[in-house]
């Protein structure tokens, strides 16, 4: 069954929804058959498949190539594109801009945006040009030079009620969920009961809608995995010992074999 925005929303209160992080087609097809119901194409392949510190350096033609390579992939899940760095803070021309070159060159269902009360009039100019948005809050990846590093939101009621505050304005702007990542439990419960879109937790605890983990925490092939990830796999072990007896295999003359 195609996954469409409109079923994401009436997830809500229904079933859990699972979004998986996907940077090509192979991934994306595994991911899809799977059943995941959202394949992300996280701004993160910056950090997994780049190389990169952070995903600063992702920008819009990178995100293309990559979302586009996805969508050949995946037949059900809808596909999710974020904007890169930068993007929320363009002017409205160029943001449009952005967004049809991750819709027309990438194939992209819908967006992902960071950011809360400060870009959701620009959310609501989105989706009323026909760009299905998903908003993101709380750890804002695209900050993390200016925040010094990672780390929780939500723990002081200040920042609990600004996390709520984003959540309703985005959800009045007109997106159709929100992320949340490495937000306090506690918070997080209070941003999903403040809204009526699904929120997808991120090290936010089980009160959200939904979870979403990165592809490559998932299966065990990143080189550190975040406390809040779980590691459902160990490719990364599995993948070094089928290289390595293929070296052996070349260099003792076992491979390939002779007829």
């Amino acid at each position: 069954m195609k996954i469409t925005t409109k079923t994401i929303l009436k997830s809500k209160g229904n079933s859990k929804l699972t979004m998986i992080t996907a940077y090509d087609a192979i991934f994306a097809r595994i991911a899809d058959k799977a059943g995941a119901e959202i394949i992300l194409v996280g701004d993160s392949l910056g950090n997994t498949v780049l190389g990169c510190g952070s995903t600063i350096p992702v920008t819009i033609d990178i995100m293309a190539h990559h979302t586009a390579a996805v969508a050949r992939g995946t037949t059900d899940a809808l596909v999710v594109a974020d904007l890169p760095f930068g993007c929320a803070h363009f002017g409205f021309e160029r943001l449009l801009e952005d967004c049809r070159t991750l819709f027309q060159r990438g194939n992209a269902q819908a967006v992902k945006i960071e950011g809360g009360v400060e870009i959701a009039e620009k959310v609501s100019k989105l989706t009323a040009a026909g760009i299905a948005v998903m908003g993101h809050i709380g750890l804002q990846p695209q900050q993390v030079f200016k925040l010094g590093g990672y780390r929780k939101f939500g723990k002081t009621p200040q920042e609990r009620d600004q996390l709520v505050a984003d959540a309703v304005a985005l959800e009045k702007a007109g997106a159709f969920a929100i992320v949340l990542e490495m937000v306090d439990e506690a918070a997080a419960e209070a941003v999903t009961n403040a809204v009526n879109i699904p929120t997808i937790g991120i090290g936010a605890g089980a009160a959200c809608d939904g979870q979403v983990l990165v592809c490559y925490d998932l299966l065990g092939l990143s080189q550190f995995t975040p406390s809040f990830a779980k590691k459902y796999a160990d490719l990364s072990e599995i993948m070094t010992k089928a290289y390595s007896d293929f070296v052996a295999d070349v260099r003792s003359g076992s491979f390939p074999e002779k007829k």
